[in-house]
């Protein structure tokens, strides 16, 4: 195999067409992840960190580690991993969630099912709190990400202060403690909405999820996209598994399924009903 490039992205360490193919195979091994074409630059640079880190000389002898290590293998799929997220990113999901909980007041469980930095699980249960007006409103939140070291940063709450640029003031008040001193330019979710969230390492390509219950709404957002129709289809339908008959499924803006139409039908922009 030939291929790679970008002047063999200005490499430190021998990057081929074979190592990147090997990549590619690994990473839809443990997490039905399809790497496409275009990433062959990406994975250069974000796998060239562990090499770096971890003191090895080729993406060979790195990707025989991965094969041996499943401590290794996270970092791998850490490494591969993309989190863009942002507190009520796509502000309608919420106000569709909020409409969900006045009609249905006995709602017990929302999953976030790619919570990635934690700002979509805090978002949700700040909306949850707003609409009963208690921070205990015997709900479970439950947020899931592959990556452990996101889900680190979730369970902390801490987050630039220009993260909340885009929120009402009221909200920042209500919802955020400022950091003062040394920790001046830095917000932390309060304490009553962090306690809220139940942060758990899922991988959405397994079949055993681990639940003993149904979810009332299921947030999975952006991350249909990185898998193959194969996989999309198997995810899809066990999520929607979990759901109550008269849940909801609330997708990214990118994602649509319209092969699935036995499985959901859509109620809303990216929102969906199972079909029972």
């Amino acid at each position: 195999m030939t291929a790679v490039s970008a002047d063999d992205v200005r490499k430190q360490y021998t990057y081929s067409q074979d190592d990147f193919e090997r990549v590619r195979a690994t990473v839809f091994k443990i997490a039905g992840i399809r790497l496409q074409d275009t990433k062959v630059t990406m994975v250069y640079s974000r796998l060239s960190r562990r090499l770096r880190a971890l003191g090895i000389g080729s993406f060979r002898d790195y990707l025989g580690l991965v094969d041996k290590s499943e401590t290794e293998q996270q970092e791998f799929v850490n490494a591969l991993t993309t989190n863009l997220t942002s507190f009520f990113r796509e502000p309608h999901h919420f106000a569709a969630l909020e409409k969900y909980l006045r009609a249905h007041p006995k709602t017990t469980a929302i999953w976030c099912a790619a919570s990635s930095t934690g700002e979509e699980p805090y978002s949700i249960a700040m909306t949850v709190a707003e609409v009963f007006g208690t921070f205990s409103p015997g709900i479970k939140i439950i947020a899931s990400d592959i990556d452990s070291k996101v889900l680190a940063t979730a369970r902390q709450g801490i987050y630039k202060a220009q993260t909340l640029n885009k929120m009402p003031m009221e909200r920042q008040k209500q919802f955020f403690y400022r950091g003062k001193g040394s920790h001046t330019g830095n917000v932390r979710v309060i304490d009553d909405v962090r306690k809220m969230v139940t942060f758990r390492q899922i991988n959405l390509t397994d079949d055993n999820y681990g639940f003993n219950h149904n979810m009332d709404v299921i947030f999975c957002r952006n991350v249909m996209i990185y898998f193959d129709k194969p996989t999309q289809y198997k995810v899809l339908n066990n999520l929607v598994s979990h759901l109550n008959k008269d849940g909801l499924y609330i997708a990214g803006h990118s994602e649509h399924f319209t092969e699935a139409n036995h499985l959901i039908r859509p109620v809303g922009k990216t929102i969906y009903a199972p079909v029972r």
